[in-house]
């Protein structure tokens, strides 16, 4: 898979760049010399995040392939192109399956999934008209990988993160362009999800799916990484080419297939160990 080892001077786009993962992203990529653009719903959080990084922030809604266009097209009037791509945006409220109504489902999946459809479909071009290519991560989550009850709608969301990431790798490997794509999937971060309906638009109100901050439970089991950990995880990941961002904590011990999951995918072989076996005829 193309790589981008050097990462000084090159533009990137993050979305949900406000806070959590993304502005941990945001944080190590600018670190690496990079012009960064934030995208983020939250006005205020934006303003703020933006001016605390020495980033450019816009105001987008990843659900709205328009806003998501708009991002394209003041990155690119701004900075002439842009190399790296971080479809980061994401909520994260939980429920059984039973509960959900339409409005939960069409909220959870304008965001999570749609979000990075929109972010691929406006930003790929861009990215193949470089000389250099360029880069796209896309942030899923240990629960894209293996789906625990009341994480149903979550879970469907991130797996189609997954499936959308390595689908895209092996054609972007088969056509041999310089534009690679990476999946995040880290375990629990220490974030904002757990507010996440703050931002449900107003026509999908009402439903099933309850914010819960994890943050409070006090479950000897999680290992927590911080947003600059899981940014750095992202930017490994584009340097080296690598098809999983990964990042667990040492001596993570979770549930046993939760864990099995990480082992098989994540810790030893990143790309080469899952991306042959699911698609032994696309890598060499």
């Amino acid at each position: 898979m193309s790589a981008l080892p050097d990462l000084r001077g090159k533009v990137a786009v993050v979305t949900g760049g406000a806070s959590g993962i993304g502005m941990g992203i945001a944080r190590q990529l600018i670190a690496e010399g990079m012009q960064v653009v934030i995208g983020d719903i939250e006005a205020g959080l934006l303003r703020k995040a933006a001016d605390d990084l020495g980033a450019v922030g816009i105001l987008t809604d990843v659900s709205d392939l328009d806003s998501v266009r708009a991002l394209a097209r003041s990155a690119t009037e701004r900075f002439g192109t842009v190399h790296v791509v971080c479809n980061n945006a994401g909520v994260g409220p939980l429920a059984a399956i039973a509960d959900l109504t339409m409005a939960d489902w069409h909220w959870i999946i304008g965001v999570n999934l749609y979000g990075v459809i929109h972010g691929v479909q406006t930003f790929l071009p861009v990215l193949q008209a470089n000389e250099d290519g360029g880069h796209i991560v896309n942030t899923a989550s240990m629960a894209g990988l293996v789906a625990p009850p009341r994480l149903g709608a979550y879970s469907v969301t991130k797996f189609g993160v997954v499936a959308l990431t390595e689908v895209l790798a092996a054609e972007l490997a088969q056509t041999g362009s310089k534009v690679g794509v990476s999946v995040l999937c880290p375990g629990v971060v220490r974030t904002n999800i757990g507010t996440s309906s703050r931002n449900r638009p107003a026509h999908l109100a009402g439903g099933g799916l309850k914010d819960v901050d994890i943050a409070r439970e006090d479950n000897p089991l999680y290992r927590w990484i911080s947003p600059q950990e899981a940014g750095g995880a992202a930017v490994r990941a584009i340097k080296r080419g690598d098809l999983y961002a990964r990042r667990l904590p040492a001596g993570y011990r979770g549930s046993p297939a939760y864990v099995r999951t990480a082992r098989r995918i994540l810790i030893p072989n990143g790309l080469h160990a899952c991306f042959r076996e699911r698609h032994p005829y696309s890598v060499r």
